[in-house]
């Protein structure tokens, strides 16, 4: 889609000294877009994947776009089992419809 690349390169320069711990999914590509209800289902998905250390796929990805930085760690295709402490949700919507939730794990 239209907007991966640029949102790709947005989190490689937020991220750019720490993108050998970062990786990136995008559970979309199992969902299709839900529009309005995207975030509620995007914060449920990191909460998940921080709960079970398990990162989804990025599924029907086979090729990297070029323009996106080769130190980037997509997530193609098959869940990735990690230890996550903390997951940011990018929702990015139809006509400005933007939100970010960060989300740690809870530590009693």
């Amino acid at each position: 889609p239209v907007g991966d690349v640029g949102e790709m390169s947005a989190i490689t320069e937020l991220f750019k000294d720490h993108l050998d711990n970062l990786d990136v999914s995008a559970t979309k590509s199992m969902t299709g877009h839900l529009l309005g209800a995207a975030g509620a289902i995007e914060a449920v998905a990191t909460i998940l994947s921080i709960q079970n250390s398990l990162i989804p796929p990025t599924i029907n990805l086979e090729e990297r776009d070029e323009r996106i930085h080769p130190n980037l760690r997509l997530t193609p295709n098959q869940a990735k089992a990690k230890d996550i402490n903390i997951a940011i949700s990018n929702t990015f919507g139809f006509g400005g419809h933007n939100a970010i939730g960060v989300f740690k794990k809870f530590e009693a």
